[in-house]
C-alpha cells in the first residue's frame, strides 16, 4: 500500500519540480488548474508514466481519468485499489 507521501515525492521526482517538497502539496487539492498543483495536459502524460514505472498502474479508462487524476488522495486511492 503506498501513502500520499510515496505518490507526491514521486511526482516531485518525476516531473522535476525541484522548488517543492511534500509538505507542498495538499491532498485533497486539485492536480490540475491554477486551484491547486497546476499540471498541465504535457504533465498528465508523464505523470501516467511515472505512475507506471514506478507503481506498476496504468490508467486503462480514459474516461475514469478526470476523477482519478483529481486529486493526491484519488491518485493514491486508485493506485491502491489496483494492488
Amino acid at each position: 500500500m503506498i501513502t500520499t507521501s510515496d505518490l507526491k515525492q514521486a511526482i516531485i521526482d518525476g516531473l522535476n519540480l525541484e522548488d517543492m517538497n511534500i509538505n507542498d502539496i495538499n491532498d485533497a487539492d486539485p492536480l490540475f488548474g491554477s486551484d491547486g498543483l497546476g499540471l498541465d495536459s504535457v504533465d498528465a502524460i508523464e505523470l501516467t508514466l511515472i505512475l507506471e514505472k514506478n507503481f506498476g498502474v496504468k490508467i486503462t479508462n480514459m474516461a475514469d481519468a478526470e476523477a482519478i487524476f483529481a486529486s493526491i488522495n484519488s491518485l493514491t486511492n486508485y493506485i491502491n485499489e489496483q494492488h
